[in-house]
């Protein structure tokens, strides 16, 4: 068995895949700000980083911010991972990084880009959101006694433990350079999923489409994050918020 870093093991996906991992038998160190004996910013990187990475095989490059210092973080790792001798380094990245000029998803694919420049074994997993991002989107809407969605957006959820089983799977084969996308099961619009979302909860809203404009908007309108022809993933967003606490149904 290898020894597998992963970073922003202690996030979302991170510690599913870190728990996997660790029942295949792995030796697996979770890299995180504030997770001991590895308690690296890696956007600072320094000796704590090259401490974390001595003897790793493989990395498994979960880490990541919407506030921006991704690409500052993935250079200071793949520098890192090169001094180690890594041999294989994986990335979660997004579907629709290239096709939406949306911020965080420029950051996504500069990051891509560093890892293959990198002159490292990698692999790159493109993904469809998580099920939980679209629930805190929903949450957030339904504060106000009106639901407030983009017009005409639709979306392709998908259950982070899939996403976790396909990344351990990936950490322990071969460097496969960009592997073919990952998406949810079904294409939904936002209205959709609200209503799913608010039957589930047992709330009741007034749900309102919020036609927006710029370029962006246009990309999201026109699925540039959809990956209909990849419908890999099992469990549809009701299943999703069946086992959420609180649920009111199980559809």
């Amino acid at each position: 068995m290898t020894t597998i870093l992963v970073t922003g093991g202690t996030g979302t996906l991170g510690r599913l895949v870190t728990a996997r991992l660790r029942a295949e038998g792995h030796e697996v160190r979770v890299l995180s700000r504030r997770s001991q004996p590895y308690a690296v910013d890696l956007r600072e990187g320094g000796p704590g980083l090259d401490a974390a990475l001595t003897g790793v095989d493989t990395v498994v490059h979960c880490a990541s911010t919407q506030t921006g210092g991704d690409e500052k973080a993935a250079r200071h790792l793949v520098d890192a991972a090169r001094r180690a001798g890594v041999r294989h380094l994986l990335y979660i990245s997004i579907v629709g990084v290239d096709r939406v000029p949306f911020r965080y998803y420029k950051a996504k694919l500069a990051v891509e880009r560093i890892v293959e420049e990198s002159g490292l074994g990698y692999t790159i997993l493109r993904t469809t959101q998580f099920h939980d991002l679209v629930l805190r989107v929903l949450e957030m809407s339904a504060k106000l006694p009106v639901m407030l969605l983009p017009a005409d957006v639709p979306d392709q959820p998908i259950e982070v433990a899939e996403v976790a089983d396909r990344l351990a799977a990936l950490a322990e084969a071969e460097p496969a350079g960009r592997v073919p996308d990952m998406g949810g099961p079904e294409v939904r619009t936002f209205r959709d999923l609200a209503a799913a979302y608010l039957r589930a909860s047992g709330k009741r809203r007034t749900v309102l489409n919020a036609p927006l404009a710029g370029r962006t908007y246009r990309a999201f309108r026109a699925g540039g994050h959809l990956a209909p022809d990849r419908a890999d993933g099992r469990v549809t967003f009701e299943e999703f918020l069946a086992t959420r606490p609180g649920a009111k149904t199980a559809r």
